[in-house]
């Protein structure tokens, strides 16, 4: 797991949880959890962003030429495409299965 996940999972949470964090902390979390979803998964993901203040200046030009990779991959037919829909449905399948519960 990232850093920032772990920072964040150390901060400690409203009652009912692991820590007790601060009267503000927990009426922000209050408000936070009102949000929706998508809401809440943007606003998560710009908190583990401000934690992780290390910068690989490596990481971009490496995401780069992965995805120049599989796109070359693509079109060469290396690879070829699964629908979303598959996908889902396999997993679902491995998740359902006993030995995964």
């Amino acid at each position: 797991m990232p850093e920032a996940f772990w920072a964040l999972a150390n901060l400690g949470k409203i009652q009912g949880y692991n820590q007790p964090m601060t009267k503000e902390a927990a009426e922000l979390l209050k408000k936070a959890l009102a949000l929706s979803e998508r809401e809440r998964a943007d606003l998560a993901c710009t908190l583990m962003d401000s934690l992780d203040t290390a910068l690989d200046e490596n990481v971009e030009a490496a995401w780069q030429e992965e995805i120049r990779r599989r796109i070359e991959d693509v079109r060469s037919g290396k690879v070829s495409l699964v629908p979303w829909d598959d996908v889902r449905e396999c997993a679902r399948r491995i998740l359902d299965e006993p030995a995964n519960r």
